[in-house]
């Protein structure tokens, strides 16, 4: 589950994570670019850490103000499963602090992110360092460069990859007929567009955010199998 936007807040997302631990969803990811979401989701684990995969990001181009973010970040979580560099700001500097994170074993995975194709390239260039257990990029079937581009290196080199923005781009718009969704074994559009980016066996999970009560368990459904062919991945294209 991301927590862009829905989790910079002073409410409790107690209820939200609730219903996400519940429907199976326990990779919970941030970033101190969401205000005060990191904040937020420590809270809303409060008693029951152990039952989530924190993945979070540093963002900065100061190894100082990179620093104090760790801090920060392992005093709410203890630990961090997954810790990346964010939009590839200062990787240099950054990755070799979550390098020695990692080597104090308050790190599980290193990784770095980038919400921007026009810097895949950067990304496959760190990527090929050999110094990354994971990668975090936008795909959906309306932006699919990392299809492309991305994904057959991070197969090459045995990397995890979380996908985010997976409802954005106008996926949503104009859904087809409710009777030519149910044709793709979901319920709803949204879950066919989840369950589409999911049955990429090059997809290790997709980061989907919401703040609405039932939306958690609708969008955990996708990950139920069977999962979609390559004719039906075709077909769900062609609706689009």
């Amino acid at each position: 589950m991301g927590t862009w936007q829905t989790f910079d807040t002073t409410r409790d997302r107690t209820p939200i994570v609730d219903e996400a631990l519940s429907a199976g969803i326990n990779l919970f990811d941030s970033s101190p670019m969401y205000g005060r979401a990191e904040d937020t989701l420590a809270k809303a684990l409060n008693g029951r850490r152990d039952q989530a995969i924190i993945a979070t990001k540093i963002w900065t181009s100061s190894p100082a103000e990179g620093r104090q973010q760790a801090e920060l970040a392992l005093r709410l979580f203890r630990r961090v499963e997954i810790y990346q560099v964010h939009n590839l700001v200062n990787w240099k500097a950054q990755l070799k602090m979550l390098e020695a994170l990692k080597g104090e074993g308050k790190v599980l995975v290193v990784g770095a992110t980038h919400y921007d194709p026009g810097a895949f390239d950067d990304l496959c260039d760190v990527m090929r360092t050999g110094r990354l257990d994971m990668i975090q990029v936008p795909y959906n079937p309306r932006r699919r460069e990392a299809e492309r581009r991305v994904f057959p290196l991070a197969a090459a080199l045995g990397l995890g990859v979380l996908v985010h923005s997976p409802l954005r781009n106008g996926v949503l718009d104009n859904p087809p007929s409710p009777k030519k969704i149910e044709a793709f074994g979901v319920k709803t559009w949204a879950q066919a567009i989840l369950k589409w980016i999911a049955s990429d066996p090059r997809v290790s999970c997709v980061l989907s955010a919401t703040k609405t009560p039932g939306r958690p368990t609708e969008n955990a459904q996708a990950g139920d199998a069977p999962w979609f062919d390559a004719d039906q991945r075709e077909r769900l294209l062609r609706a689009i």
